[in-house]
């Protein structure tokens, strides 16, 4: 486990992140917003495009892709790397391509695919970006569909755990790819290249990367008792380190942390002002269970708040979504949760009551 206190989760990694999948909370960030190059990562991005280009029906999994000869040259046998060993001139459907991109990290599939979408790299890597901003990925800049060294190719361990985690969501039928345990194309068999499956207990997706700039990375997904959660580090100097830095941080996931609920489906959290109403305050309700992975011992380090736009305006119903709960660990915001107007219904106010609300918001603003 990560070293420091017996009740602390810690990371030897310089760049560490820690989610749980079910409730969306943060159990552990380490630099989650400070920059490195993907490597082999950025093929997790690859695969977010191609799987949206699949649900738009822009393709199909049918779909013919020719081995152009910059593909082959490039990413294939020629170019001594990660390749499914894609033969010249040939023609291969988007489903195959998937299962080397992702079973063998081939690079000639990364890129037959990218010149199938869009005519050429530079114009996916464009496909890959708007996609990247569309899913939330605010700090990720991908300049190829392999991760071949690229000085402007870019990417953080937050924006990794929100492509990891809108995968598993919109993709579930196709996150089953990732751990796949091999393939064979053109007559050569392959194990699954994912250095991490079998290492580590429940890892079942994502992979590993490196570069000669930043060193070794990982997104990992695991799964263990019910409960899944994704896990990034980056920054690591070694494969070993690398698979140990993961190790520790995933087996914290379990072993310092416990879900509590915070409040029931219906439970009162706060209370919303209301201008020009018939009440001047609004029960904020959950509505759903508010369920958190916290600390197992001390949580004096959380925090909760609540916000909403306000003051309500009336007349105010139940059930309006109306604002959030937070949960504030030290580094920031840990989990959110949405809340609602509870009942009775408010309606408006006297113009007498409407005018002191006035008054009172011009005087003392409002919270």
């Amino acid at each position: 486990m990560g070293s420091g206190h017996a009740d602390t989760l810690s990371s030897s990694a310089p760049i560490a992140y820690l989610s749980e999948v079910e409730t969306n909370t943060v159990l552990f960030s380490k630099s989650p917003v400070t920059p490195f190059q993907p490597g082999a990562l950025a093929k997790i991005m690859t695969a977010a495009s191609v799987f949206r280009a699949l649900e738009s029906g822009t393709v199909q999994e049918t779909t013919l892709c020719p081995v152009s000869v910059h593909a082959w040259r490039t990413g294939g046998a020629p170019a001594g790397g990660a390749t499914m060993f894609a033969e010249l001139n040939s023609n291969i459907a988007i489903s195959d391509l998937l299962q080397g991109l992702l079973i063998q990290q081939a690079n000639d599939a990364a890129i037959v695919l990218a010149e199938c979408l869009d005519g050429d790299e530079a114009a996916f890597a464009r496909r890959m970006n708007e996609d990247a901003e569309d899913i939330g990925l605010e700090n990720s800049l991908f300049a190829n569909p392999t991760g071949y060294a690229a000085q402007e190719a870019q990417t953080t361990a937050s924006d990794l755990a929100r492509l990891a985690r809108y995968i598993l969501e919109t993709f579930p039928d196709r996150y089953t790819l990732f751990s796949s345990p091999e393939f064979t194309w053109n007559g050569i068999f392959q194990r699954n290249r994912n250095p991490l499956i079998g290492e580590i207990r429940g890892l079942d997706g994502f992979g590993a990367g490196r570069s000669d700039t930043d060193g070794y990375a990982a997104v990992a997904s695991i799964e263990r008792d019910g409960r899944r959660i994704i896990a990034v580090v980056a920054n690591l100097p070694s494969e070993s380190a690398r698979e140990k830095a993961l190790d520790d941080l995933v087996d914290g996931a379990w072993e310092y942390f416990g879900v509590r609920t915070l409040f029931d489906r219906g439970d009162t959290v706060a209370m919303a002002r209301v201008f020009g109403g018939t009440a001047g305050e609004v029960p904020l309700v959950a509505s759903g269970p508010i369920e958190v992975l916290l600390p197992r011992g001390e949580t004096l380090g959380y925090r909760l708040r609540v916000t909403y736009d306000g003051p309500l305006t009336a007349p105010v119903t139940p059930g309006l979504r109306a604002g959030e709960l937070l949960v504030l660990g030290e580094t920031g915001i840990v989990y959110r949760a949405p809340l609602e107007t509870g009942g009775p219904a408010i309606e408006k106010g006297t113009l007498v009551t409407r005018a002191l609300d006035g008054l009172v918001e011009l005087l003392f603003g409002w919270i």
